[in-house]
């Protein structure tokens, strides 16, 4: 099959499409033959989903908007409906629709905590099971959900990492409970440093404290051989809707940088049995077997390496703070 022929007939739904990665997703369903639905909040003048279908209807495509916040749950229905309305059918949703807010624990509100769950993992919930409905009645369709790597670790972000790994936790559990009517439904950790919440900059800071200390700072590992991009993101997102990735459901996909890969399945790295069961002075006469691999590596970091961490965040920080500030109007 051609590539640009690749979703003729098929009807894509993407979230939070007004910019970043989810504009380029919207768009490279649009080339490959997808009609697309774009949502994002009711913002700007015109709004930054309008922009986007204008985009999509310059390049031939056929695209509508459907503003609206996936954190709730009547707006997440509607947006459904609306697509279903407009074409008849749902056979992609992808979720991208997120922020953060970066505090350390001690700092973080429980507005802000309360925010950050709603949008990315409440959000997230709540159009897959508006999208389900649609979905299982046709008897088709893939559902991509979008995690961090952030949920692997970082500092000052818990919020945003809970959420996230919060998402991995629902994808498994959607994949088992739509797979027997034909429904696929994965995740990604996207990487992508275009987006203007990143840059190339950060991706060079962040290859350069792994070369330099030997731990990644936000991340398990260096972010690939090349700074990811928007574009890049979404064909692996789109690739992954296709048929050629039909045996792939539930799992958590890395995307970018110049790498794709499968994450590992959650699995006990090791474990020791007593068939008497464990007591403190038990576990304590095997303490130095059970802990061998799990000790923390940013423990013995240097202070150098401690203030490019500190400095990392409060950059992002500030950067949190104009946001609030843009939001406030």
């Amino acid at each position: 099959m051609e590539r640009e022929n690749l979703f003729d007939g098929k009807v894509a739904l993407v979230t939070g499409a007004g910019r970043g990665i989810g504009r380029a997703e919207a768009l490279a369903f649009a080339r490959l033959g997808a009609r697309v639905v774009v949502n994002d909040l009711a913002r700007g003048d015109p709004p930054a989903a309008d922009l986007v279908v204008e985009e999509i209807r310059d390049l031939g495509g056929e695209a509508i908007a459907a503003s609206g916040s996936v954190s709730r749950a009547e707006e997440a229905e509607r947006i459904v409906a609306i697509a279903v309305a407009a074409f008849g059918r749902l056979d992609f949703l992808v979720n991208n629709a997120g922020f953060g807010r970066m505090a350390p624990i001690w700092d973080l509100s429980e507005k802000d905590w309360n925010a950050v769950i709603a949008v990315n993992l409440t959000g997230t919930f709540l159009m897959c099971r508006a999208a389900a409905w649609a979905m299982r009645e046709q008897g088709s369709g893939v559902i991509i959900n979008t995690a961090s790597e952030a949920a692997h670790g970082d500092t000052s972000f818990s919020a945003y990492m809970a959420a996230k790994a919060g998402v991995v936790g629902l994808t498994r559990g959607i994949a088992r409970d739509l797979m027997r009517d034909a429904i696929r439904c994965n995740a990604v950790t996207p990487r992508a440093f275009d987006t203007g919440q990143t840059n190339v900059a950060a991706w060079e800071s962040l290859g350069a404290f792994h070369d330099r200390y030997g731990v990644a700072m936000g991340s398990p590992h260096p972010m690939g051989p090349i700074p990811g991009t928007s574009a890049e993101v979404a064909e692996i997102v789109a690739w992954l809707c296709s048929d050629r990735a039909a045996a792939i459901t539930g799992r958590l996909i890395v995307a970018g940088c110049g790498e794709v890969g499968v994450w590992e399945e959650p699995a006990l790295a090791h474990s020791l049995i007593d068939e008497r069961g464990w007591t403190v002075d038990r576990l304590d006469a095997v303490a130095d077997v059970l802990i061998a691999d799990a000790a923390n590596p940013f423990l013995d970091l240097p202070a150098e390496a401690w203030a490019e961490i500190d400095g990392r965040h409060r950059a992002r920080l500030k950067q949190g703070e104009r946001a609030r500030a843009v939001e406030a109007g």
